[in-house]
């Protein structure tokens, strides 16, 4: 008996196409009528679709899968494609590297979307409108502070911290008061554990009594 083993097999292309996918194109190549070969290779490509319907979403959807034939091929196939036939090279190239801010995150618990959001801010021209964005954003840094840091957090901290990641460009009115916000520790299991376990020791000393 002679056994088929993956590690005898040609390695897969494309995997989340599968083995079957590839053998069927493998099969198209074989054919040697063309107009045969392209009816084939359309009903193959239709398969595809319907094995990754999540790529319906992208731009292009049928372009790609016609692409992926010719790349699970080794672009050694003769069809006839809808599409221009795409260059070996692209699918070669590496991907452009995504910029990364070099500048150290000056709180770690507010984050760089909130510096980027009070840069923002302190371009913004002066108005009731500028107000009401400062004072929404003024909660959710105190919000954010009790996530990280301790039980209680005056509003002036929080004031403070805006002049600072503003440098200065951005004052909040000192009238402002900031919703009372109750930390996040409080909520830790380890609390819930405690109070249940002093339930538990009350109810065993009213049963000795």
């Amino acid at each position: 008996m002679k056994f088929d083993y993956n590690t005898q097999r040609r390695n897969l292309v494309l995997p989340e196409y599968g083995r079957h996918i590839q053998k069927m194109i493998q099969y198209v190549n074989s054919v040697q009528d063309r107009e045969k070969r392209n009816e084939q290779v359309r009903a193959v490509v239709a398969v595809m679709g319907n094995l990754n319907p999540h790529l319906r979403d992208i731009v292009d959807f049928r372009h790609k899968l016609w692409d992926h034939v010719y790349l699970i091929a080794d672009f050694d196939i003769d069809i006839d494609s809808p599409y221009p036939v795409p260059a070996p090279a692209t699918f070669k190239e590496k991907p452009a590297a995504i910029p990364y801010p070099n500048t150290p995150v000056s709180s770690m618990h507010y984050g760089r979307n909130i510096e980027n959001m009070l840069n923002v801010l302190a371009d913004a021209s002066d108005g009731p409108e500028k107000e009401t964005m400062v004072a929404a954003m003024a909660h959710y840094m105190k919000k954010q502070y009790l996530t990280w840091n301790k039980d209680t957090v005056s509003d002036d901290i929080i004031f403070k911290d805006i002049d600072t990641l503003s440098k200065g460009r951005i004052h909040v009115n000192p009238a402002l008061k900031l919703m009372n916000i109750q930390s996040s520790n409080n909520n830790h299991p380890h609390h819930h554990s405690q109070n249940n376990n002093n339930g538990k020791n009350k109810k065993h000393k009213k049963k000795k009594k």
